[in-house]
């Protein structure tokens, strides 16, 4: 089976390239181009492993690059993205442009190849704030930042080519997804590395939130398990644990775990706008666990120990003393 993954050099898509080539799937891997021929989190594997790798370097905008890395595929993992959401407030554009075109260019493409799977990547900002827990597919959805709007607008392009020419799409939705390789722009590694590097007053944004935490080995499982069932195809699905957390306990636990003499410090530049906060995110993991059988094999205190480890080995790639938009 030969698969195509995008945004294969970011932290989702670099745990997903390996788990595919594990299963025996000839991996083409588009990354970002750049003049610094960086392959993102790719560049971090065994050479051994990565010479299994057919790398296509380019940009998702570029319908025509898109088109070329798409030929010859079986399956399509589109996770390449835009995802910070305090960027999306002053770059919206950037955002329309990566987000609904660059989905766009990954369905015509698919659509023109005839490629038989094509997974888009969600996220549960689609939602907003919940209006009901736990948030299955049915919720309504809520443009609460400018990312979580674009992310909108590529699902409703795939479920249009589902349903206008028949590509067999599925919408992947997962809930926060947290682990080694994860950007200090999340809230996790950016408790874990402050904490890591001796800080005592830990800088976050607003603690009273809650989120529904899956680490990211139970995130890449889902994304298979929709992939080899075809009762997923048209479907939106989302990947939850179906449990939450706020973020105020979250980093209270981290706190205990590493430096028990730190605290958590509000910085007023974290915050987001009143009405773009989304305070609550528990789903529901029903749906897939009723298609697929998949169940995340991971607890919260697991991933969040593997996560502390990795990051104790690479704190030299984070920029702790920085807001990381």
């Amino acid at each position: 089976m030969k698969a195509l993954v995008t945004g294969a050099d970011g932290f989702i898509g670099s745990h997903l390239t390996e788990k595919l080539l594990e299963a025996g799937h000839q991996v083409r891997a588009f990354v970002f181009y750049n003049s610094f021929n960086s392959w993102g989190w790719l560049d971090t594997l065994p050479k051994e492993k990565l010479r299994e790798i057919e790398i296509f370097a380019g940009d998702v905008r570029d319908p025509n690059g898109v088109r070329k890395a798409m030929a010859g595929m079986d399956e399509a993992y589109h996770l390449a993205a835009l995802i910070a959401i305090p960027f999306s407030y002053h770059s919206p554009d950037s955002y329309v442009d990566t987000n609904i075109k660059g989905t766009l260019n990954i369905l015509q493409a698919a659509r023109d190849h005839n490629t038989s799977r094509v997974l888009v990547t969600s996220t549960s900002e689609v939602y907003g704030t919940a209006q009901y827990v736990p948030i299955d597919e049915k919720h309504p959805f809520q443009g609460q930042s400018p990312y979580s709007a674009t992310k909108i607008g590529a699902d409703r392009l795939a479920e249009s080519f589902y349903r206008s020419f028949q590509l067999p799409v599925t919408i992947v939705r997962p809930f926060n997804t947290y682990g080694p390789r994860q950007s200090a722009r999340a809230v996790i590694p950016t408790v874990i590395t402050q904490l890591l590097d001796g800080k005592t007053d830990i800088k976050l944004g607003a603690v009273t939130p809650t989120r529904d935490f899956n680490y990211v080995l139970d995130t890449v499982a889902g994304f298979l398990a929709i992939a080899q069932t075809a009762a997923t195809i048209g479907e939106e699905i989302n990947i939850a644990s179906g449990k939450e957390i706020s973020i105020g306990e979250l980093a209270a636990e981290l706190i205990r775990q590493i430096n028990p003499a730190a605290r958590i410090e509000c910085e007023e530049i974290r915050l987001r706008p009143e009405n773009s906060e989304v305070n609550r995110l528990l789903g529901s993991n029903h749906k897939i666990t009723q298609l697929t059988g998949w169940q995340p094999h991971y607890t919260l205190a697991q991933g969040l120990q593997q996560t502390i480890v990795w990051m104790e080995q690479n704190l030299d790639r984070y920029k702790t003393d920085i807001y990381n938009v």
